[in-house]
This record gives structure tokens, sequence and C-alpha cells, in this order.
């Protein structure tokens, strides 16, 4: 039986502290409690319905890779499991469970860090202006989809309104400055190669992805989400073909229906057909399903 759709959240007593296009967090102090919803979002616009169990099925693949990588960088969760969060949050339990964890707060760093295995997206668009991307030459001749020689970090802006801009590693170097983009940079690249060889083994191929990072204690950490389908390209490895646009387990699928129907990618953003909707959950719980192993929520 499908749940019903959580589009927002408040918890009367607890200090909202900042409203993503997908995440509600609040302020425990020290800590923050982060409630992913079943809004989603394309072109950055987020649409004016949401899918089914999506905020569970992010919280749950993002925690199963959380572990996956501890042995690679620390990352921002404290605490998943409802039954263990503090008594203040008790009433809101129901709510909560499964779509929610409690994490460290960190300073935020201001840099996308995206990486791409394959020649994908607006990587593609920017390739066949100038075959390069983020500033990184590639080989001439590519064709769509094409397996990248190596994964390649091309990071952007992080845009609190509007559109993310790529941006050239030397940017981000005066951003935040040598030391800390390099960390980034390798960072980034590894984790995905870890998690892109074993998703591999499971059927999917991790096109590409975006991690966040923030500081606590002057250590770098990874927070927020990691290698779910609203911030990665998760293609079937049985259906690859190079030259072509590929299915896909993420919301590619919302981004085909609003191009097909002429959105200007501008707010008011349209409101989902039912089958859409549908789709992308299907979609969605089939990546988590591959991905964990686990067949239910």
């Amino acid at each position: 039986m499908m749940s019903d759709t959580l589009l927002d959240l408040e918890l009367p007593g607890i200090k909202a502290f900042k409203k993503g296009k997908v995440r509600n967090v609040f302020d425990l102090g020290d800590l923050l409690l982060l409630v992913a919803s079943d809004r989603i979002s394309a072109f950055d616009s987020v649409m004016p319905n949401g899918i089914p169990d999506k905020g569970t099925i992010l919280t749950q693949i993002s925690l199963f890779w959380f572990d996956f990588t501890k042995n690679i960088i620390n990352n921002h969760i404290v605490e998943a499991d409802v039954d263990k969060y503090p008594k203040i949050l008790q009433p809101f339990k129901k709510q909560l469970a499964k779509r929610s964890v409690i994490g460290k707060k960190a300073e935020l760093i201001p840099v996308e860090c995206v990486v791409r295995g394959y020649l994908s997206g607006s990587g593609w668009k920017e390739y066949q202006k100038a075959t390069s991307i983020c500033g990184i030459k590639l080989p001439v001749g590519l064709k769509e989809s094409a397996k990248l020689p190596e994964p390649i970090f091309t990071p952007t802006t992080k845009a609190e309104q509007g559109h993310d801009l790529n941006i050239t590693f030397k940017q981000v170097i005066d951003l935040v400055g040598k030391d800390t983009a390099q960390i980034l940079q390798a960072k980034t690249i590894a984790l995905y190669r870890a998690c892109a060889d074993y998703a591999l083994t499971k059927g999917i191929i991790i096109a590409d992805t975006k991690f966040e990072f923030g500081y606590v204690n002057g250590e770098i950490i990874i927070i927020d989400e990691m290698l779910t389908p609203d911030s990665s390209r998760f293609w079937p490895a049985d259906q690859y073909q190079v030259g072509q646009g590929q299915p896909s387990y993420d919301k590619q699928f919302v981004r085909d229906y609003l191009e097909s129907i002429g959105w200007d990618k501008e707010p008011p953003a349209p409101k989902l057909p039912e089958e859409v909707v549908q789709k992308t959950r299907e979609k969605y719980l089939e990546a988590f399903t591959k991905i964990t192993g686990k067949k239910g929520l």
C-alpha cells in the first residue's frame, strides 16, 4: 500500500533551521534534524505535487552509502533510529520514521562537488560546444553517454536561488583555498569510484553524482544526502548503449516529461501527471532495492 505524500512539515516547538528543495531541517542545538519530504525538484524548481515515499527512499539509500563509505570519509550521521531520538522529538515519531536523520551541524563548504564518469546532461551539452567540461579538456569524438577515460571533478557553485553554475578547479581554489579544494577533489573521485564499482555489481551504472561537504571541528566530512536518484544519474547497466540518452532510475523521467511539454523552466512548475508520479516512484524504489538488497521500505 502506498503512503500519503509528505510535501511539508512543521514540528511545533522545534526550531526550523532551513528549508531546501527537498529537505526540512530543524535546529537541535549542536545537532540538526534533517527530514526528507516527498517534494521533487527539476531544473531548480519544486514541482507542486510530490512522489509518494520519495523521502523515505532517499534517506534509506543515503544511509546505505554513508555506511558503505565510512572508511573513505567521515559523515554527519549521528542517529537514524527514531526510537533513539531525543525525548522532544518522540511525539513526531510517526512523521519522522525512516525519512529523517540527526546529523552533525557542519559549516557548509559552498561548492557542489560534481563527479562525472559518463558524458550526459549538461556535461554532454558543454562538451558538444567546447570538447571540455569545467575547463577539463576531453578527447575529441566522444558520443552521448560515453564512458569517460577517467572520472572527472566538475564542480558548480552552490546557489541558494536559481541555477548552479559550472566552475573550474582554479575557481574552487579561489573560493575555498588550495588545501580544501584538493581534498574535495580527491574525496569526490574516491567516493565515486568505490560506489560506482559497487553499483555496477548490482546492475546500475552511476553516470554522475554530486556531494556536499562541510567542516566539523576543522575536519572535512560529507553531509546532506549521498548517491540518491535525486543527486545522481543511475542507468540500468543491461540497457546501456553509447550514442543516445539512457533509460534511468532517477528523476530524468520527470525532466524528460517537462522537456516534452515545452515548459520554459521558470517557476511556477507545472503539476506532474499521475502516470509520471507513479513511474518515478517505481524507478526510485527499484534503485533502492537494487542498491541495498532490501525488498521493502
